[in-house]
């Protein structure tokens, strides 16, 4: 194994290096696998799963106390504005919560339905790497680390390496809340240090949260491994605005049916783009915060400039904005055909894509032309007609008249190169469990 020589915590806003962490060793890693997998057949698995919902329960509450310091982690990390980040905190917690409030019903054991004397057991499977990216930085683990610790399964988790303070802060609430050492370990390695986890039997399962190059590569090895995996990748999620739909309500991929409807449209983005306002995340009037990094804004305006060539109109945006940090103004592109690349790309950043068609089964075809297929919305003032359109969306998640909107107690995941297996819900606690068959013979009963 080999390893990078450390994690850099900078300053979007700023550019400044706020702290550095230096990588784990060989040995570090190994011997916190061997520590997760101790804990798991030793303690966690043998607890009584009462004891497991209110320790994630305690550090859900943890995680409401401490709102406003795990916020400003944040921020000062990757960007986000921090009444946005309140929100994520919030929502983390409430994850939290609700497994520590239903996990006991989730794993109960269930008769199966007309066999006497049979009935399926839920059992944890052991210790389960995760490895994570920056852009939801508690979010992201919290959907893991809920059901799983619940479930009674330990973890290892991969942080991006951009975000280490928000992975300790997290790690942190789980060790005061009452977790056991080696319930939840951080480990801040490389990718072949990934990689040697993986081929590494006693890791029992995977899951990411990340690029279709990368879960492609870590699915490749987990399967060579016989190894359980999910799998969350990019998306280029469509908005479908259907005839009858609200303007006002609609503008937040754009796909607009009718051209006098989409000229009005495309007005209405400018106006909210050109209004926002970039400035110092953690000032509440600030409406646009920073990318997460330098490579951040080149992948951005490198994306633009390929959309141009490719004979795509930039409306409004596309430059960087002359402020120190990692700043890009809001972008809106049209006219932008199925050969562009931006058609299939996913941008972390500012920018918007508007697509203004005839007819639904247009914004139907555009909306599923691509290799995605992870979150998809429609706006519509007919319920029952928006559930006929979702029914025909390549896409794990359809909502209608809403961007995202998930939570905990609802299925999270995508179909196509958007990856496979559920977060959240019962589904999501179900991914890393055996369900084993326990029958009594008929003449014992």
């Amino acid at each position: 194994m080999s390893k990078v020589s450390h994690y850099n915590s900078t300053n979007p806003a700023t550019g400044q290096l706020v702290k550095s962490f230096p990588s784990a060793s060989d040995e570090e890693v190994i011997s916190a696998l061997a520590r997760a997998h101790d804990t798991y057949i030793k303690i966690w698995r043998e607890n009584p799963v009462a004891k497991r919902c209110e320790i994630i329960g305690r550090a859900a509450d943890l995680m409401r106390e401490r709102r406003h310091e795990l916020s400003e982690i944040a921020v000062t990390e990757m960007g986000k504005t921090i009444g946005g980040m309140e929100m994520e905190v919030d929502i983390s917690a409430d994850i939290l919560e609700y497994y520590a409030r239903n996990g006991h019903d989730f794993l109960k054991t269930v008769p199966c339905p007309g066999v006497p004397g049979a009935e399926v057991v839920s059992e944890p499977i052991g210790v389960i790497l995760a490895i994570e990216p920056w852009n939801f930085p508690y979010y992201q683990i919290a959907r893991v680390a809920g059901p799983q610790i619940v479930a009674g399964n330990t973890m290892l988790v991969k942080p991006a390496s951009t975000v280490p303070q928000c992975a300790l802060a997290f790690e942190k609430l789980l060790v005061d809340a009452g977790a056991p050492t080696g319930v939840y370990t951080n480990l801040l390695c490389s990718v072949s240090q990934i990689n040697a986890l993986i081929d590494n039997f006693l890791v029992r399962g995977v899951t990411l949260t990340g690029s279709e190059r990368a879960d492609a590569s870590v699915a490749e090895r987990a399967g060579r491994n016989m190894k359980k995996v999910v799998l969350e990748l990019g998306g280029s999620d469509p908005l479908i605005v259907l005839e009858d739909a609200n303007l006002e309500e609609a503008i937040q991929r754009y796909i607009v049916i009718g051209k006098e409807r989409g000229a009005k449209f495309q007005e209405g983005i400018v106006k909210i783009f050109t209004a926002m306002q970039a400035g110092d995340p953690m000032d509440r009037s600030t409406t646009l915060g920073p990318l997460f990094a330098e490579t951040g804004v080149r992948d951005i305006l490198a994306q633009v400039e390929q959309a141009k060539a490719a004979g795509a109109t930039v409306v409004c945006g596309g430059r960087r904005i002359n402020r120190s940090g990692y700043y890009v103004e809001p972008t809106l592109i049209t006219n932008i055909s199925l050969e562009n690349p931006l058609f299939q790309q996913e941008t972390f950043g500012p920018v918007a894509s508007l697509y203004v068609v005839d007819t639904e089964e247009e914004a139907i075809c555009i909306a599923n032309a691509t290799t995605f297929g992870l979150g998809s919305s429609i706006y519509s003032s007919n319920i029952e007609h928006a559930k006929k359109i979702a029914s025909k969306m390549e896409a794990g998640m359809v909502f209608i008249n809403s961007a995202l909107n998930s939570g905990a107690d609802v299925p999270f995941g995508g179909v196509k190169n958007s990856g496979f297996g559920r977060e959240l819900s019962e589904l999501g606690i179900g991914e890393f469990l055996t369900k084993k068959l326990v029958r009594v013979h008929e003449k014992y009963l």
